[in-house]
């Protein structure tokens, strides 16, 4: 008779646990099908070929929200400072289309370029990463088609380094070729260097039409920032520095974060990022007042929950700190500061997106709300 009891016990106890899982994800996807879904027609531009004396080329990738609530995209983001994103940036109601305008500068910049758009927003897929390609025709000119780029007697082939994205803890590698089209011997260095790239020339001095290479290496740990980063530096000959365009390059990065090689340990000490909430409305803000408001950021993980970076590109909203580093089981808050000084009387809804180094929600999209009045 116990072990029958034991038994109606046990089952009784297997059904409840199943209930509650029933439940839970019953509750989970219902909470999936509120959310919006961005649907892009195409993720992928080929330009061709194209003439670089022709100017900039420009794509429009068309998008759907066939979600069931307001789509926003908050950021989109280049893989280089050569492309120029604009987008929608009001919501998208479901059913309704948006767009993102990609532009690409092929000047000084001959030669085949792939380059990466990601885009950022509340949807189920927060991020997608769009592709534009092509090759660029360079200039022709009489006087030296190979080096189109002349930095006082020193012939470059670009004016743009392209170090692509680096994964966080690895090194890039990549040269640029040079010339040296004077009748004197140039002894090529670069000024300005962040701490994070370093360069060699080889050789160090080029004799009358003798070509070479200046190689740049970014190494990825001594990098503080993440996402794209660039640098203006400068070409310095026979030990003379001039800080003006004709001598600059341009030396751009991606500090990426690759969590597809984490093994099952690492994913199941991994933080988890919980959010109690993503919007808050300030109501009514007095014309040149400040007003604060605060979202508290939880690690449900093991292991301690970084915050990468912020990306706040609205001049309203002063965001601290920049950086947090929260352990498994501790919360932390983010103070964000609107300041009405400069503001009209209007509503207003503002967004930026934190990141973060939770696998399965890098990026968190946040937003304020209020209304202006004298």
């Amino acid at each position: 008779m116990n072990e029958f009891r034991m038994t109606i016990k046990t089952n009784y106890l297997c059904m409840k646990k199943y209930s509650l899982l029933l439940a839970c994800l019953v509750v989970s996807m219902f909470a999936m099908s509120q959310k919006a879904v961005i649907s892009f027609n195409e993720k992928s531009h080929d330009f061709g070929k194209v003439k670089e004396e022709d100017g900039k080329i420009t794509y429009v990738f068309d998008f759907v929200n066939r979600g069931n609530s307001p789509l926003v995209v908050s950021n989109v983001k280049p893989s280089c400072g050569c492309t120029t994103p604009t987008w929608t940036k009001e919501p998208i109601e479901p059913g309704k289309k948006g767009i993102i305008t990609v532009t690409y500068n092929p000047s000084g910049r001959p030669g085949p370029f792939t380059k990466t758009i990601t885009v950022s927003s509340n949807a189920t897929e927060e991020q997608v990463v769009l592709n534009i390609s092509g090759e660029v025709i360079g200039k022709q000119s009489n006087d030296n088609v190979a080096y189109p780029i002349n930095m006082g007697g020193l012939m470059t082939k670009l004016k743009v380094v392209q170090l692509n994205n680096v994964d966080k803890g690895k090194t890039q590698t990549r040269t640029l070729d040079i010339q040296n089209s004077t009748k004197n011997l140039l002894k090529v260095a670069i000024e300005g260097l962040p701490s994070y790239i370093t360069y060699s020339v080889s050789p160090q001095s080029l004799k009358p039409n003798e070509e070479g290479k200046i190689t740049f290496t970014f190494n990825s740990n001594k990098c503080t920032q993440w996402g794209p980063v660039s640098s203006d530096v400068y070409v310095s000959l026979n030990g003379t520095k001039k800080f003006t365009d004709e001598f600059r390059l341009v030396l751009m990065g991606n500090v990426t974060e690759d969590f597809g090689k984490m093994t099952l340990d690492q994913k199941r000490k991994a933080p988890i990022l919980e959010v109690s909430d993503k919007s808050i409305n300030l109501g009514t803000v007095k014309l040149g007042a400040k007003k604060v408001a605060k979202f508290k950021l939880s690690n449900k993980g093991q292991n301690a929950l970084e915050v990468r970076k912020i990306i706040n590109k609205n001049k309203e909203l002063t965001i601290r700190p920049e950086k947090i580093s929260i352990p498994g089981g501790k919360s932390a808050e983010i103070t964000v500061e609107i300041n009405t000084k400069n503001s009209i009387e209007t509503v207003f809804t503002k967004y930026f997106s934190v990141q973060t180094n939770d696998p399965d929600n890098s990026m968190t999209v946040f937003s304020l709300n209020w209304k202006v009045e004298k």
